[in-house]
């Protein structure tokens, strides 16, 4: 189960990938691990390095994709990607955010979701 849902997840990051590249977004890094967790896409656009996170749903029946980005899960994308920004020793860059929203078919980027200061 955990599997499918895996390589279910993996599938929804290419195509939000391949849709943000197509909005002018290059895409730096997928997946990027840490002890304390995950950044699914990392990339530039408009002159910021951009945290994406990507949720799909295959309706909104349950609430919109974005609003599972809870601030628990906002506060480790952030921490995460102060380690991602020290590696690569970006710190001072302007950074941002973003959300990709997924529901059945239709791909909403949802630019600046949440702040940058903990």
């Amino acid at each position: 189960m955990k599997a499918d849902r895996t390589e279910k997840g993996r599938y929804y990051e290419s195509v939000a990938a391949a849709f943000l590249e197509a909005q002018g977004y290059e895409i730096l890094c997928r997946n990027f691990r840490t002890r304390s967790g995950e950044i699914d896409l990392i990339g530039r656009e408009a002159g910021s390095l951009c945290f994406i996170e990507v949720k799909y749903r295959s309706s909104s029946a349950y609430g919109m994709p974005s609003e599972f980005v809870d601030r628990k899960k906002q506060l480790r994308i952030m921490r995460v990607s102060r380690t991602y920004m020290t590696l690569h020793r970006c710190e001072r860059q302007p950074v941002r955010y973003d959300v990709v929203e997924i529901i059945g078919r239709r791909i909403r980027v949802i630019r600046d979701a949440f702040g940058s200061t903990f």
